[in-house]
């Protein structure tokens, strides 16, 4: 059996959101949310109710978006690693690691 990337939805608190889809985005909402039942054993999720976890998820596996995330260290400040000790996040910056390494 295929492993989903989502499980069963969890009960949270919701924040109110209105947004429209195409009609392919929505019934492809619909299988997945029945495809979730089939899996879980459980009555298929509400199709509104799976669009969160699978954004969190979708941003959570993001290599792009979880490096703006993280805090970067300010060079300038005292208590600031050497170039040395950081890793570089982009291919610029470990070009430019390189460079000072020369």
């Amino acid at each position: 059996m295929t492993k989903l990337k989502l499980g069963a939805i969890e009960d949270d608190k919701p924040v109110k959101l209105t947004i429209e889809l195409p009609a392919a985005t929505h019934r492809n909402l619909v299988a997945y949310a029945a495809a979730i039942a089939r899996e879980s054993g459980q009555p298929a999720p509400d199709p509104t109710r799976i669009v969160a976890p699978m954004l969190e998820k979708f941003m959570a596996t993001d290599r792009a978006f979880g490096r703006l995330r993280r805090p970067r260290l300010d060079k300038t400040a005292s208590t600031a690693k050497s170039s040395s000790d950081t890793k570089p996040e982009s291919r610029n910056e470990r070009a430019e690691q390189r460079n000072l390494m020369k």
